[in-house]
């Protein structure tokens, strides 16, 4: 038995690992079926004090620290947890094992809401993407849309400049008012992007004869684009626990509607900004808490 198993191994929790670790308890990390998360795809990490490099860099830093404190990491993912009757937790994976462990830090993260319009289903891997990180490369001196109007669009709009020929950006309001001006200006300084405002997409196909895309507007306007890069926010990663766990709207989790000994951090949390800064902050806050448990039971 584990003194406490970590589900998720972006920034919250990792950095609950490495307390956890240097508390010298007995620590598992299930990190999914890969390491990072969505920081994992950050080409250029700008905004974590301290650090200057890409995101998976940071997260493999991360890592290793973890583990020289003696915490262990498994590339699974829970996919249903029990409360057992003596008060400790067992973890069912879809590798097929079951584990048991003292206390439990949910830390899965959030993933890309996706764009629920005619065609974004069919086109997805075909046209249609949630990760420019990812499949930039693939549009090399061509056109490319990204909707959305928050900092992870304007990023990934600003990302993709430097591949593409031209970017447009699709918002479905008249300015970026939750973006960093920091972001709108280097946007408004870019001579390949576009901000298209106060429009939202109806749906989207394949041009005939052509793997170029044809996206619709509300109003009716047709845009012939190569690619399109999705980024409308984001949902919360819980749906493996119970439905008798409350959640907010965004499937996010607080403290006060969890079991004893079960903890919560990152952007799984409900209430805190979606920020490597806050996950690691929240991470921090959950393993010291979890310690806390642990050692009064002992």
């Amino acid at each position: 038995m584990y003194d406490t198993i970590i589900l998720g191994s972006g920034p919250a929790g990792l950095t609950a690992a490495i307390y956890t670790g240097r508390a010298k308890k007995s620590t598992l990390v299930l990190a999914g079926a890969s390491l990072g998360g969505q920081t994992g795809e950050i080409a250029k990490l700008e905004n974590y004090p301290g650090w200057a490099g890409s995101g998976m860099e940071l997260i493999m830093f991360m890592k290793k620290q973890a583990e020289s404190f003696g915490a262990k990491f498994e590339f699974a993912s829970s996919t249903d947890i029990k409360f057992n009757d003596d008060e400790t937790f067992t973890v069912i994976c879809d590798n097929g094992k079951n584990l048991d462990a003292k206390t439990i830090i949910l830390a899965t993260g959030a993933t890309a809401r996706r764009l629920e319009i005619d065609g974004a289903r069919e086109l997805f891997g075909h046209g249609v993407s949630y990760c420019a990180t990812c499949d930039g490369f693939f549009y090399n001196g061509r056109e490319v849309l990204v909707i959305g109007g928050g900092n992870a669009a304007l990023n990934d709009a600003l990302y993709l400049a430097d591949i593409a020929k031209s970017v447009k950006i699709i918002y479905r309001k008249s300015e970026f008012f939750r973006a960093e001006a920091v972001l709108r200006d280097r946007v408004n300084e870019r001579n390949n992007i576009e901000c298209i405002f106060n429009t939202e997409l109806k749906s989207i196909k394949k041009q005939d004869d052509s793997d170029r895309l044809i996206a619709t507007t509300m109003d009716g306007k047709k845009i012939e684009t190569d690619g399109i890069f999705v980024a409308i926010g984001h949902e919360a990663n819980t749906d493996y626990l119970s439905e008798t766990i409350k959640r907010d709207e965004m499937g996010r989790l607080d403290d006060s509607a969890l079991p004893k000994g079960m903890f919560v951090a990152g952007d799984v949390k409900s209430g805190i900004k979606m920020q490597i800064a806050t996950a690691v902050g929240t991470g921090c806050s959950a393993a010291m808490d979890a310690i806390a448990y642990i050692n009064s039971k002992e």
